[in-house]
């Protein structure tokens, strides 16, 4: 298992959503660091803070879209691994989140905790690597 701290941010508009992707990752990877942010600029700033090594973004918010923030997040530093996490399952969604820069896409309706505990682990394994 995987001994170095791990910081991860949760970049959502919906409070709940957010309380709960934190305590499965907190469940599963209790060497995870996990903050959270409600909106892009809340996620600038916590970025520029500190710079985690895996992001959870959500594409529409209030103020800028997550795909904004995933290019000025790669433009900074292309180290943090990013998965939006998207209501969204639209063709033109995954492709604008790829094309941002993102390296997962999850589906928040069709992902079970083991789905996510499975992507989680496969991103941390490369991080690692």
């Amino acid at each position: 298992m995987l001994m170095k701290k791990f910081n991860a941010l949760i970049v959502d508009d919906n409070e709940v959503f957010r309380q709960s992707l934190q305590r499965i990752l907190a469940r599963h990877f209790p060497f995870m660091l996990v903050s959270q942010a409600g909106d892009g600029d809340d996620a600038l700033n916590s970025v520029a803070k500190r710079i985690p090594d895996l992001i959870f973004m959500d594409i529409r918010m209030p103020g800028k879209s997550g795909l904004d923030i995933i290019r000025i997040i790669k433009n900074v530093d292309t180290h943090p691994m990013i998965c939006v996490i998207t209501s969204f399952d639209l063709p033109e969604y995954r492709d604008a989140a790829f094309h941002s820069g993102a390296d997962h896409f999850i589906i928040k309706d069709e992902s079970t905790e083991t789905a996510i505990v499975s992507i989680v682990a496969d991103m941390l394994s490369g991080l690692s690597a």
